[in-house]
């Protein structure tokens, strides 16, 4: 079956948007396409029917276009580690977009499909490490019930990369409800006429948020919505123990699903200070800050709007400042009613806080892992650790034992919000290293655990173990 005859009818809404939002670019062709990995449930989700690999390979590579596909290289600016810089799709091209079954819009992207106007002098391709990570990574993510971009193939490109070492190529096949960022927003304020960039707004409302549109003022709750989707996205980074690495502008999406999976890791042993990024060097992306960003990126996003949401500046402001003051008691609310999921407890009080903030306390001095405390708690199955041997623990347990009164109940919530298993540093490295050598047994053996990460109910519940000191040295980098 030639899939670019077939019934996709792939859209193009956002080439519809003025020009100075994107730019037509083609994906560059590469040597000798192979298909590495395809995501055939979510391609049969977003209705892409099943074809042969050779037919995958040379679509989702960008060595033929899809018969309706406008391939275009979007523009947007961002906030890098605080500092404005001009950006736009370096080395990735948007392809369209599909429906998926409940008549959804996503976009499909190829990342790694060659130079464009925005490569800044890059060769605009990936290395089949670093595609094979947001693979990974991303579909974790979705297993982990945490809103995500998701990877729908990955098509070694036959071609070296040369980074600081030689690398194999490869291009990923992204999917996203859009790739539309608070970037997006920052170079439409400043590089589009304020009629254009009016008309880009009105777009992502009407995409995104179409229920606000008959609301006195969209644009003020465009803002509140954002505010509430970071809020949510970030409370569960933290209930796993996430840490994105890179939260620029330009990788927040204005869907509130995580986005660019590069210098990202999880956390093991609880310390709100964790960094792993390479290039974090002053941890202003650690564990603990991830929610200061959050409210700082969306402070940026909201100066971008401003003239819409009213003409009279000085109320403009007012009105935005008091959206933002909520911030911080929005985020402390969901905070502790997530932390208390996570040892079972429904409607917190204010005594319950303290019971939170002991058991954090208590982790953060045994340097406990933070995925394993918690399920070990919610299977009553404490491991042999400094943390669990502790008369300050005992002391602890024994005031959550009185406070969680209907344990059955509590432990199905328990169930729901600790996962047994998360994507751990060293066995992304080792599958890593083995896929890209052609060996991909322990990559899909760690998909395929993921897939169980809130399976409660299997007989042989093993927790993962991290190599001592394995995250002392441990760094992640950007991959591009």
């Amino acid at each position: 079956m030639d899939f670019s005859k077939d019934k996709l009818n792939l859209k193009n809404t956002y080439s519809d948007l003025p020009d100075c939002f994107f730019k037509k670019t083609k994906p560059t062709k590469v040597e000798n396409p192979h298909l590495i990995y395809f995501n055939n449930k979510l391609a049969t989700y977003l209705n892409l029917n099943i074809f042969e690999n050779d037919l995958i390979s040379n679509y989702f590579s960008g060595n033929k276009l899809l018969e309706n596909s406008n391939p275009i290289a979007q523009a947007y600016a961002g906030h890098q580690f605080g500092n404005f810089t001009m950006l736009g799709d370096g080395r990735a091209i948007l392809l369209g977009e599909c429906k998926d079954k409940i008549n959804k819009l996503y976009d499909i992207q190829l990342k790694g499909s060659g130079k464009t106007p925005f490569s800044r002098g890059g060769d605009g391709r990936a290395t089949l490490s670093s595609m094979l990570r947001e693979y990974l990574i991303s579909e974790s993510m979705y297993y982990l019930k945490i809103p995500t971009t998701r990877s729908l193939a990955v098509v070694s490109t036959g071609e070296k990369v040369y980074r600081d070492s030689i690398n194999e190529g490869a291009i990923l096949t992204r999917i996203a409800s859009s790739h539309i960022r608070f970037g997006t927003f920052e170079f439409g304020k400043n590089f589009c006429s304020n009629k254009d960039f009016k008309v880009f707004v009105d777009y992502v409302i009407k995409r995104h948020y179409p229920e606000i549109l008959k609301s006195k003022s969209p644009y003020l709750e465009l803002l509140k919505l954002i505010i509430n989707k970071y809020i949510d996205l970030i409370i569960n980074w933290i209930r796993v123990g996430f840490i994105h690495g890179v939260m620029n502008t330009d990788n927040m999406t204005i869907s509130g699903e995580t986005i660019d999976y590069g210098p990202c890791a999880f956390m093991n042993s609880y310390d709100p200070k964790t960094v792993f990024s390479s290039i974090d060097n002053q941890g202003r992306y650690a564990f603990g800050n991830q929610h200061k960003i959050a409210y700082w990126n969306i402070t940026v996003f909201a100066g971008t709007i401003l003239h819409l949401i009213e003409k009279d500046k000085s109320k403009a402001i007012e009105l935005v400042q008091n959206c933002l003051n909520k911030f911080p008691s929005l985020f402390s609310n969901q905070w502790i009613k997530m932390m208390c999921k996570k040892i079972g407890i429904i409607n917190p009080t204010e005594k319950d806080k303290l019971l939170v903030s002991d058991l954090i306390r208590l982790m953060e001095n045994h340097k406990a892992d933070y995925t394993n405390t918690f399920a070990s708690l919610t299977l009553n199955k404490y491991l042999n650790n400094s943390l669990f041997k502790s008369e300050d623990f005992k002391i602890w347990e024994k005031k959550w034992i009185e406070r969680v009164k209907n344990k059955e109940k509590s432990y199905k919530i328990m169930q729901k919000n600790n996962p047994l298993y998360i994507p751990r540093n060293h066995l992304v490295e080792l599958a890593l290293k083995n896929a890209s050598s052609g060996d991909k047994q322990s990559f899909d053996n760690l998909l395929e655990l993921m897939s169980k990460t809130y399976n409660y109910d299997s007989k042989n519940i093993e927790l993962q173990i991290v190599p001592k000191d394995f995250d002392k040295t441990y760094k992640t980098f950007c991959g591009t």
